[in-house]
């Protein structure tokens, strides 16, 4: 599902990402009358968008061409305009699946930064659901405002600009779960509590630091939570290749008897997981390589439940 209300075909105010590639792709305003330059060529909004389904094939003036697609949270979350740093779909997906959030979760966020989260949140927790996110920021709290509406999910979100750890969420014993992402979140636990329902709860920090996490840990404990636990993510993407290697001479009886199992086994390259050229003695095979060098760590999430004693 992409932003809630949007249909199978862009119309005019849509938010719609253009497709150049996977390292190339970018947001775009729909506007009747509107153009928007590409290196394959003008983009006319009225003839070339407007109208056309998410996922077409857009053909540009320079008669290259690009896909117009739907604004999923996880391509808002590739393309969205930074004001702080954010959360990305590798953290969001295990920080859904921990607080247990479904459709009709009534969730409270701080702070609301870029917006990253609260798209995928706001997905997630739609139709019947709500989300009450507070930013310290009058500026990005302004900002995150003007995004939800312009997305059509502004029905579902309620943006507050205040100090969560002065003021808290503004809200008390409705919320099915807490999300954290402050500087000082051992600051909002009590806060916190106060906002999750009577009958349990879930909680989340992200912080970046392990001293951050040792003295949320410990507030969380003094404040009643239970099932404390922290989760560090590390992604690590593998370098598809394909290597080819020697077959060892092991005598004509062992490449007679290879040669016999690879014409009885297989009727084509694409049954085995591998290609044996035995007259040039190679065989090649797809192999998968980690990057010497790779990004590694991005926050600690602490996990927590509110008591129910």
């Amino acid at each position: 599902m992409s932003f809630i209300k949007y249909g199978d075909t862009v119309k005019e105010g849509d938010t719609a990402i253009i497709f150049l590639g996977h390292e190339s792709m970018f947001p775009v305003k729909v506007q009747d009358g509107g153009k928007t330059q590409t290196k394959y060529g003008v983009i006319r909004h009225s003839t070339d968008l407007i109208g056309k389904s998410y996922g077409s094939k857009v053909t540009c003036s320079k008669g290259g061409w690009v896909y117009v697609l739907h604004p999923t949270p996880e391509l808002w979350t590739l393309n969205l305009p930074h004001r702080t740093q954010i959360l990305y779909s590798t953290d969001i997906s295990l920080i859904t699946m921990m607080l247990e959030l479904k459709p009709g979760s009534i969730v409270c966020e701080s702070g609301t930064g870029s917006g990253s989260l609260s798209h995928a949140i706001i997905r997630t927790i739609a139709p019947t659901g709500h989300l009450y996110t507070v930013e310290f920021h009058q500026q990005r709290a302004e900002k995150a405002i003007e995004e939800f509406r312009e997305h059509e999910v502004d029905h579902l979100v309620t943006v507050k600009n205040q100090d969560v750890c002065k003021n808290g969420f503004g809200v008390t014993n409705v919320a099915d779960a807490v999300f954290l992402d402050i500087p000082s979140p051992w600051e909002a636990i009590g806060h916190a509590k106060l906002a999750l329902k009577y009958e349990g709860g879930r909680i989340c920090s992200f912080s970046p630091c392990i001293e951050q996490v040792q003295r949320t840990c410990l507030a969380l404990q003094e404040h009643g939570f239970t099932e404390i636990n922290t989760s560090e993510i590390l992604l690590r993407v593998y370098n598809v290749r394909t290597v080819s290697l020697q077959i060892p001479d092991l005598g004509r009886a062992a490449e007679d008897d290879s040669t016999a199992a690879f014409d009885r086994g297989t009727q084509t390259d694409q049954d085995v997981p591998c290609v044996a050229n035995l007259q040039q003695g190679t065989v090649q095979f797809k192999s998968g390589v980690p990057p010497r060098e790779m990004v590694g760590h991005t926050g600690y999430l602490t996990f927590a439940t509110k008591s129910l004693f």
